[in-house]
């Protein structure tokens, strides 16, 4: 007998109601089996977070058994609708509806979750589990990336669907908690969001009134539906989440909506736990084996652990209507592809990650104009002038600034900001660099475009956790941080970023480029669309820097990340290694040195994460055992100290370990030591 057909009969000795198992009732077997899965996994695991898959069945069972257009059997396919479980904490629900719906997730993998290796981690993992869209669990950052997937469906639609052929047609549903609503982000995306008219994006409020400290009406008491409102968002106030009928209702009509959608629902957390449902001890920690067992005859569910009878699985199987609609879609895909042959080939290299066939031309010709015309120009000028040369064969770039746009120099021709016209390819962000970074992260996450984002280099502390998300999850990312160090002048210590370039370069899988003019600069952009694996930041300078000539082969040993831009003649006596602006600074000391009979070398250094990558012989070419190297950076010294890693002799460090100060930049080099005597003092020092 299966559990939906069970029942607990009365006797005359002692009545007991029949258990009621309808949708919505606790003992739906529907949800009873995605609650008994996520308590079993978090027991399991004697780790995890029970309160808000319990809380949060009901409405699961709602989007993803009725809305929810996906093939389980292909996870990648194009035109899914994406889901995000923004409240990651919450991860044994995804993984449950994962296994349920038929994903290549088997019920092995859920009696592991959070053991090594598995995959089904402590929080979702983009990479890791199939089925999961994005990593969660910093909060509020998984419903940002959510706009972002909703932004990239709107412009990708618009740029390639034609009339009677719609090749992009999906929707973004995001589940969120009190917790993402609170942190700032939330903010900063969903109100960009309602501006930009977003209409496929529908988010759900679970909204329990619980958090890790109690209720949360001690510290959180916004009109959440109000504010959503002013953003521009519809919204559905007070819908019971634990009744199907109100949320189906609430879904239906905001899928009808030209803007966003946010459903607020009414849920107990851990809902079913008879004696820890609605409070906060169901939050982060298992409920237990007593708890379990009497929640488990509350839903009348005599099942062992992680035991699913046949007939739910079926109830829950997305297999056969997933694919049906993808079949569906290569149909209407290859009919695109009679009438349009040309967007069609476009279409499925964007959706791939290649770069376009002219690209490599592109860049070769952009290289040998920026050789010939040798300019003196700020790296961020440079930069503007290498995505105005790569953008006509780059047509999946989306991007732009926080408010930024004419100081960063993100605009170039061809620019269409995407609130004049969906099929744009540049977005204002306003003063939102978390969310923007964010977002970017979504609009990478969904596919058919490479997203760039731009503000001030000291500015990236607000955008840092998501830049740490773009590299954790390896996603093509391009950030421009321009105004870099003390060269920003008058300003003063709030807006110089000293310690900004050595806190990126702690990022693992970050690329940070500090280019010294716009040979390096063109190749870092290179560097950054080329690589497919993770993000680049690129760290520019607001003055102008001069064009340091090279052979053929210096260019090509840019992209390693450190090459020897000079050398006096003779054997170098000592080694100067440098970055950005202080190039200029090393070069003019080594002639001084020169003068002197003191040979050196000049290592230039854009990328220090691309030299570390180099192998030891490479890095030994380099650096040789036995000469003394002086490196110079206008930032904090504490990351040069073991620069080549094969030296013993360490490395003297001309730098900046406080903040800097408020003055015309001419007066602040000499103030903080970066001058030709003070290197060139340096080098004499370390060579006896």
């Amino acid at each position: 007998m299966t559990a939906h057909a069970r029942t607990t009969q009365a006797t005359t000795a002692d009545a007991v109601p029949t258990l009621d198992r309808s949708p919505g009732s606790l003992a739906w077997p529907v949800t009873a089996a995605l609650r008994a899965l996520a308590m079993d996994g978090v027991e399991q695991a004697k780790s995890g977070h029970p309160g808000a898959p319990l809380g949060m069945a009901d409405i699961s069972a709602v989007v993803w058994r009725e809305h929810l257009r996906h093939n389980p059997a292909d996870p990648s396919w194009p035109d899914r609708d994406r889901f995000v479980l923004s409240n990651g904490h919450g991860s044994m629900l995804i993984y449950a509806l994962l296994h349920l719906t038929g994903y290549d997730l088997p019920v092995a993998e859920l009696k592991r979750f959070r053991q090594v290796h598995s995959r089904t981690p402590g929080h979702p993992e983009y990479g890791m589990t199939p089925g999961v869209e994005t990593t969660t669990g910093p909060l509020g950052q998984g419903l940002a990336n959510a706009v972002g997937m909703a932004l990239a469906e709107k412009t990708l639609a618009a740029q390639f669907n034609r009339p009677g052929l719609a090749i992009v047609d999906h929707r973004t549903f995001v589940f969120l908690g009190d917790g993402c609503l609170m942190e700032g982000v939330s903010h900063e995306a969903c109100s960009l969001a309602g501006r930009l008219g977003l209409g496929k994006l529908v988010a759900y409020y679970d909204d329990n009134g619980i958090s890790i400290d109690g209720k949360v009406e001690e510290w959180f008491a916004d009109d959440t539906p109000a504010r959503f409102e002013a953003y521009g968002w519809h919204v559905v106030r007070n819908v019971d989440g634990h009744d199907p009928a109100a949320v189906r209702a609430a879904t239906e009509a905001a899928l009808a909506q030209g803007k966003p959608s946010l459903i607020c629902c009414k849920t107990v957390i851990g809902r079913g736990a008879p004696t820890k449902q609605g409070h906060q001890d169901t939050h982060g920690a298992p409920l237990g084996p007593d708890e379990i067992a009497r929640t488990r005859a509350a839903m009348g569910w005599d099942y062992a652990p992680f035991e699913i009878p046949d007939d739910i699985y079926a109830q829950w199987d997305a297999r056969k209507a997933g694919a049906a609609r993808q079949q569906a879609w290569e149909a209407r895909m290859e009919a695109y592809a009679r009438a349009y042959p040309k967007e069609a080939a476009e279409f499925r290299r964007r959706l791939k990650g290649d770069l376009s066939p002219v690209f490599a031309d592109t860049y070769a010709a952009a290289l040998k104009t920026t050789l010939e015309k040798a300019e003196t120009v700020a790296t961020r000028k440079a930069s503007q002038q290498a995505l105005a040369a790569l953008a006509p064969a780059v047509p999946e770039f989306l991007g732009g600034s926080a408010d930024l746009a004419h100081s960063n120099l993100t605009t170039f021709p061809g620019a269409v900001p995407v609130t004049r016209d969906p099929a744009g390819n540049q977005i204002y962000f306003g003063v939102r660099e978390f969310g923007m970074s964010a977002i970017a992260n979504g609009i990478a996450l969904h596919g058919g475009f490479i997203p760039f984002v731009a503000t001030f280099l000291v500015f990236s502390d607000y955008a840092r956790n998501a830049m740490r998300m773009s590299a954790l999850m390896g996603q093509r990312v391009i950030y421009i941080l321009t105004h870099d160090s003390i060269g920003l002048g008058e300003d003063g210590p709030t807006h110089q970023p000293v310690e900004h370039v050595e806190s990126l370069r702690l990022i693992p899988n970050l690329d940070v480029w500090r280019p010294c003019d716009t040979v390096e600069t063109l190749t870092a952009w290179h560097a950054a669309l080329t690589r497919t694996d993770g993000p680049s930041a690129l760290i520019l300078s607001r003055q102008n820097l001069p064009v340091w000539p090279r052979s053929e082969a210096q260019v090509a040993a840019i992209s390693g990340g450190g090459y020897v831009l000079h050398e006096s003649e003779g054997v170098a006596r000592a080694i100067l290694v440098a970055t950005g602006s202080e190039v200029k600074l090393a070069v003019a000391a080594a002639e001084a040195l020169d003068t002197a009979g003191i040979a050196t070398r000049i290592v230039s250094m854009p990328c220090r994460e691309r030299f570390e990558a180099l192998t030891e012989t490479e890095r030994a070419a380099l650096f040789p055992k036995g000469v003394p190297v002086v490196a110079v950076e206008a930032g904090v010294t504490r990351g040069w100290r073991g620069l080549t890693g094969t030296r013993e002799e360490g490395v003297t460090v001309i730098g900046i370990d406080r903040f800097g100060e408020s003055a015309p930049e001419k007066d602040l080099w000499p103030l903080f030591g970066f001058t030709v005597e003070k290197v060139a003092e340096a080098v004499r020092r370390a060579v006896g």
